[in-house]
């Protein structure tokens, strides 16, 4: 089978020969997702300082550790409910809140977009993820940034943490708790005094 074209877009992250894998046949019966029952569910069970940000209806993660972008955060609500489950209060709040958490990001000054993704074969439980692609580099433009973001060497964590308590902050001025702090500052005093 000949290589898609997207194999030659500028933001296609490989480069070499490739090959296209044969396609399995269908299965008879689609397999359970990670937390189908809210008992064993890891967004049900995890505590709230788990989180960047929180309300009574909506809860704000991130990854446990820096990745590649300068921002990758996942936007929960507390029920466990998937997409097309959303109540209508729910599903209209899902539109306010990923506005808001994209603003919020987007004011970071590295960051150039986000982009918003749900994919729906994990995790039972509904998260949206937001990725933001840093400023100026356009080869991470589309489709390829979440395979750039494994790609890349990881943000400093130091900054990290600033941003994550930057968009905490961002987002608790509609309301919430933020959960994230900044790092401290590993500030020391000079061993002695001099006149300059």
């Amino acid at each position: 089978m000949p290589l898609p074209g997207f194999t030659a877009w500028p933001s296609f992250p490989f480069e070499g020969d490739f090959k296209i894998k044969h396609l399995d046949p269908p299965v008879a019966t689609e397999p359970a997702r990670k937390g189908e029952d809210s008992a064993d569910c890891t967004a049900c069970t995890a505590p709230d300082d788990a989180y960047i940000w929180v309300n009574e209806r909506w809860r704000v993660r991130t990854m446990d550790r820096p990745t590649g972008l300068p921002m990758v955060l996942m936007l929960e609500p507390r029920s466990h409910l998937d997409l097309g489950d959303l109540p209508n209060l729910l599903a209209a709040e899902l539109g306010v809140m990923t506005v808001r958490l994209e603003r919020a990001i987007r004011s970071l000054d590295e960051v150039a977009r986000v982009h918003v993704y749900r994919w729906g074969d994990g995790a039972a439980h509904l998260h949206v993820w937001f990725m933001a692609r840093p400023v100026g580099q356009l080869q991470l433009r589309g489709t390829f940034l979440p395979l750039w973001d494994d790609i890349l060497p990881p943000i400093a964590e130091d900054h990290w943490r600033e941003s994550l308590a930057h968009v905490a902050a961002w987002l608790a001025e509609f309301g919430g708790t933020p959960l994230a702090q900044p790092p401290r500052i590993d500030w020391q005093a000079p061993a002695k005094l001099t006149d300059s």
